[in-house]
């Protein structure tokens, strides 16, 4: 069985790369890339997709609202959200609106089919971090990382990329993880070695294995 998807994200780019990405499989067959929320909406009714992939941040109708005019619509229909947004508000607000699927950008090809085959199949897919918030809202507790608990000053985006300099990564390879632009990761670099007032990434990168990360 072919399983029909339809993609919805604003960045061109990534848009294409994700449907190349998605094509690769047998069974998957991309039938429709948009834009904005409001082409999703179109598209799924003229293609008829078994799932939506959507991303959140779009202009005009945005993935949330996508994603509950969609259900109100087709019910059964699985939806997919792949995004740059891993915080509680944006979660939470996907899940509500009936969101069966919540994988991070930067989530291999092997991992963005295999979520595509699991919500087309009625189960439910999250991401390890977006998994980590669920579990721990529901827990009531509040689940940190080792970057977490030793640099509360930093964002959660700069935690992300301490964690990948920790690993020895260059600025190139951070983009590529973390789907953000070459010059993003520069500021966000420079931000980690003011707070963390060190003189160079290796020494963010040292601090950063002390504590437990890398």
């Amino acid at each position: 069985m072919t399983l029909r998807v339809a993609i919805a994200d604003d960045h061109p780019m990534y848009r294409f790369g994700l449907a190349a990405v998605l094509a690769q499989s047998d069974d998957v067959e991309v039938v429709a890339q948009v834009g904005t929320g409001e082409e999703l909406l179109a598209a799924v009714n003229e293609h008829q997709p078994d799932v939506a992939i959507t991303d959140l941040s779009m202009p005009g109708v945005d993935g949330v609202q996508a994603t509950s005019r969609l259900l109100s619509q087709r019910p059964d229909l699985p939806i997919l959200v792949l995004t740059m947004h891993e915080d509680d508000e944006h979660v939470f607000a996907a899940l509500r609106a009936g969101a069966r699927g919540y994988l991070v950008k930067g989530a291999d090809g092997t991992e963005i089919v295999g979520a595509v085959r699991t919500v087309a199949a009625g189960g439910a897919v999250y991401g390890g971090s977006v998994a980590r918030r669920i579990v721990s809202f529901y827990s009531g507790g509040a689940e940190q990382s080792p970057t977490e608990r030793a640099f509360p000053q930093l964002t959660p985006r700069e935690r992300d990329v301490l964690e990948l300099v920790a690993l020895g990564c260059r600025n190139h390879e951070i983009a590529r993880r973390l789907q953000m632009s070459d010059k993003t990761v520069r500021n966000h670099v420079s931000a980690i070695l003011t707070k963390l007032q060190v003189p160079d990434r290796t020494a963010a990168a040292l601090r950063a294995r002390d504590s437990g990360a890398g």
